[in-house]
This record gives C-alpha cells, structure tokens and sequence, in this order.
C-alpha cells in the first residue's frame, strides 16, 4: 500500500474533500472533546491526547432504534443504513478496540446492526507522538502507531502529515485526494519512524499480562477484590468510556400507537443489571462487580477470543471520580499470583 505527504497548509482542503461523506471527528462539543459530524467549514481538533467518550458509538451507538412498529398493526420500519462514514482522527488503541469488539458481535450471531455500520466505516488513524499520562498501550499488544483496525495512518511530522494507506479503503481515499498530496521521501519515512520511536519512549506506565488471564479464576475468593471495590461509587464511568465494553439492553417503548424497539449502552458496574426478576441477584455488591469487570476483561474474553478486552487507552484511570487505576489492581492481580 501506497504513503503519501499532506502538506499542513492543505489541511483544510482535504477536510473539504472528506465532508463529500459523512465525516466524523474530534471537536468540542458541550465542553467536551469527543467525535462528532463535521459540518463544511469546521475544523477537526487534532491537537489531543484522546477524546473523552471513544468513537465507538459511531459504530455502535449509545442508543439506537432497531425497527419502529405500531401496536395495531404488522408493519414494521428499519433505519437505512447506507451512508458511508469517514473516521478522522481516531487514535490507534480505539481502532484496535473495535477490532476485538468486532469478534464478539460476529460471534454465534452476526449482528447486522452493528456490521453494517462497520462496513460502512472508513478509518482514519492519526499517531500518537505524546501520548497521555496514564497510556499503557504497548502492555496489551497495541502501540501508539498501530495499524490494528485502520485503512489509513496519519504522523503528524511537523510541516505535514505522512498519510500510509493500510487496506484497499485508505489506499481508495489517497486516490480521492491525490491531487493535495505529495509523494514521500525516504527522510520522511526516517522522520516518521524517529516520531513514532520517541512516543513509544514517553510511554511510562506498563503491566506484564504474562500468567493474569490464566490466574485469575484462582484468585476468586482472595482479599484484593474488597481493597480495590472499597472506594468505587459504582457509577459505570470506567464502562461508559471504554472503547471495548459493549453491553446493551434492549427496550420497546411505545407512545400511542407509535413503538420503537431501541439499544443502550448498558453497565455490568450497575447494581440492577444482573438483577433476576425474583429478586436475586448473583452480584448484589460493587466487590463483585469490580470482580467481574476485571475477569472480563482479562479472563473470560481471552478464553473466548484469544485476545485482552482492553487497549491500554487509559480513560477508566482518567476520568474515575475516585481515582481507581487498573494497572494498579493488576500489580496486585499479579503479586497474589
């Protein structure tokens, strides 16, 4: 696949030559840094760490309507979805999370919902040359150049952008915007590899997975689970912003004769989501949420698909209002191996 060179100052005609789709990327929105459509005319925030709620709800949104039906009636009314989606902007680690999210909704059953859009979906990475406080990407197979999960990577190199198409997707795309782009050089290549050298060197934060997928199932009944679970207010937080959760409750919800059956995001952290109709409940305390959380993860996902349910992205660290760190709880997973 082909590498070309966006000169900076061209950087606006190439939005302009996306918005021909419907462009997603990162803006501020309500005082929050995360991916939304781009308007002819705006300008995407590049100059990030990550933004606050992972591109995933494009993909899988946080609430969407299945089909609309009326109650009187057999007639039944599915969303079209056949517009193609550009993703500008997405970092590496939440492009790897949709590739692991993808196994489990091509699992036992193709979720067409869910595949369609992906089908749909172009991606456009952009490199990490300075990646956040708490990333520990590189610990769980990812990188802050990884081309898991993209059809295009972006680097940034200063006066411009190296694009490198990864699929026939990006290599299309190039091909779009030839005409704003210049054919690289080997010092651009030089450059773009020292680039990506030093953010994998300001990388500070690590776990060796090696032996937690397999031990955990023995540590069951050990102490940590009730160290770490003490301070957590159970507010889904660490779910919610997750690239790889994806748990969802599905609802019908009528008006009139007017119905829609819809899916939301939902929480394992939640107290009611594992509640049984008589009144039980197999995880009525946030220890074996915060159990559970940890052993999805880190067990239960890698015995079903060979592969960590986490990127390292860092915002369940971030953004707990109570400071609970999974790196720090794996330390402890693997001392009490």
């Amino acid at each position: 696949m082909s590498a070309m060179l966006l000169n900076k100052e061209k950087w606006p005609d190439f939005v302009g030559k996306l918005t021909g789709k419907q462009l997603w990327a990162p803006q501020i929105k309500d005082e929050q840094l995360r991916f939304a459509p781009v308007a002819e005319g705006e300008e995407p925030a590049l100059d990030y760490k990550n933004t606050r709620v992972p591109p995933k709800n494009v993909v899988f949104p946080q609430t969407e309507t299945l089909f609309r039906f009326q109650v009187d009636g057999e007639e039944v009314d599915e969303p079209k979805l056949d517009e193609e989606v550009v993703l500008l902007g997405v970092r590496p680690c939440d492009a790897r999370s949709m590739v692991i999210v993808d196994k489990l909704f091509s699992w036992d059953y193709d979720d067409p919902y869910y595949a369609r859009r992906r089908e749909l979906v172009t991606m456009v990475g952009l490199a990490c040359s300075e990646p956040g406080l708490n990333c520990f990407c590189p610990s769980v197979g990812g990188g802050p150049a990884s081309t898991e999960g993209l059809d295009l990577l972006m680097v940034d190199l200063g006066e411009n952008y190296l694009l490198e198409a990864i699929t026939e997707k990006g290599e299309a795309l190039i091909n779009e915007t030839k005409e704003l782009l210049e054919e690289t050089r080997d010092a651009n290549l030089e450059q773009k590899e020292k680039v990506i050298n030093e953010a994998a060197q300001k990388i500070k934060r690590s776990i060796d997975p090696e032996g937690i997928p397999v031990g955990l199932p023995g540590l069951w009944e050990d102490s940590l689970w009730q160290r770490v679970s003490a301070s957590c207010l159970g507010c889904g937080t660490c779910t919610f912003l997750c690239p790889t959760c994806h748990c969802f409750d599905i609802q019908d919800e009528t008006e009139g004769f007017e119905s829609r059956r819809c899916r939301t995001w939902d929480s394992c952290m939640f107290e009611e989501y594992t509640l049984h109709t008589s009144g039980h409940n197999p995880r009525p305390s946030r220890l074996e949420r915060t159990r559970n959380r940890i052993n999805h993860k880190y067990n239960y996902y890698v015995d079903k698909f060979d592969v960590i349910a986490c990127v390292g992205c860092g915002r369940c660290i971030n953004l707990c209002p109570v400071n609970i760190d999974i790196v720090e709880i794996l330390k402890q997973v693997k001392e009490a191996l």
